[in-house]
């Protein structure tokens, strides 16, 4: 079952003057989940794994913006709307449930959403002043960051989701495929195989119309390819100026599969059978 836990009415009690205070915050966390602050405040440290970031200079700056931001309401109306009757809608769509909590508090830093474990059991962590720093607050942006991570989950609980290869090319297909298989799960709730919570500013049209150039430059990189020179996945790279392009190519991988696999049989599937595919999909579209 879903359980939602929403610590925005709780978010003054952790602010002196509008001043972020990260005893009283550890104080929240313990609210949340019992005797966790230090688990969660390793996940906010991790942020300055960098030499050039600090507490004070990078991150305090980030959670100082959250008190009086405009935008919190906004992004909290969002939060709700989105996952109102949630059990109901996954369990309508796919006929499972899923044991997972969402949490949507302050303190996550290094990313907007964020599917993990706490304590055994599989969360969804939403970090606001990420969400915030982002202008990801309307409800297709909150799709995007509460759909996809479930997607993730359901991948999890119900298939395979945790493999990896001694092949760095068979690692990044793979990473290409759970991205699309969130994808899809994410549009599926939202009842719309067209529908990309990344389209804004014509991002979709650019996509569309550039479709074989990324399937082939993807394809190029995979030799190469790493963590640190990568340009497909996350906010903080672009691939020829545009973001999360990968995400676009994992969705038409998935989509293009779902024609001769179900859904529940895709999850299942192992990661050569995906890499192995992945050609198939390739050489279809050149």
């Amino acid at each position: 079952m879903i359980k939602i836990i929403d610590t925005y009415p709780q978010i003054e009690t952790f602010f002196d003057n509008g001043i972020f205070n990260i005893e009283k915050w550890e104080l929240y966390i313990n609210s949340i989940y019992a005797n966790s602050a230090y688990i969660f405040k390793d996940d906010l440290m991790d942020c300055l794994d960098n030499g050039d970031y600090t507490y004070e200079k990078d991150v305090l700056p980030i959670l100082n913006a959250v008190f009086d931001n405009p935008q919190l309401e906004t992004l909290h109306s969002s939060f709700c709307r989105i996952t109102d009757d949630l059990n109901k809608k996954i369990l309508d769509r796919f006929g499972c449930e899923l044991n997972v909590d969402i949490v949507l508090y302050i303190g996550l830093c290094n990313a907007a959403g964020w599917a993990t474990t706490v304590n055994g059991r599989d969360v969804v962590l939403l970090g606001i002043e990420k969400i915030l720093e982002l202008n990801w607050c309307d409800d297709s942006s909150m799709y995007g960051l509460v759909y996809h991570e479930l997607g993730h989950i359901y991948h999890k609980q119900y298939g395979m989701f945790h493999q990896r290869s001694d092949d760095n090319a068979r690692n990044f297909v793979w990473q290409l495929f759970t991205e699309g298989i969130a994808m899809y799960f994410e549009q599926a709730l939202v009842n719309d195989f067209n529908y990309y919570h990344q389209n804004k500013n014509g991002w979709l049209e650019w996509c569309d119309n550039h479709y074989k150039q990324i399937l082939s430059d993807y394809y190029s990189d995979l030799p190469t390819m790493t963590k640190s020179n990568q340009h497909y996945f996350g906010d903080w790279v672009r691939y020829r100026g545009k973001g999360d392009v990968g995400y676009y190519l994992g969705t038409k991988f998935v989509q293009q599969l779902c024609d001769r696999y179900s859904i529940e049989q895709l999850i299942n599937m192992n990661i050569d059978d995906i890499y192995q595919e992945y050609l198939v999909f390739t050489e279809s579209k050149s």
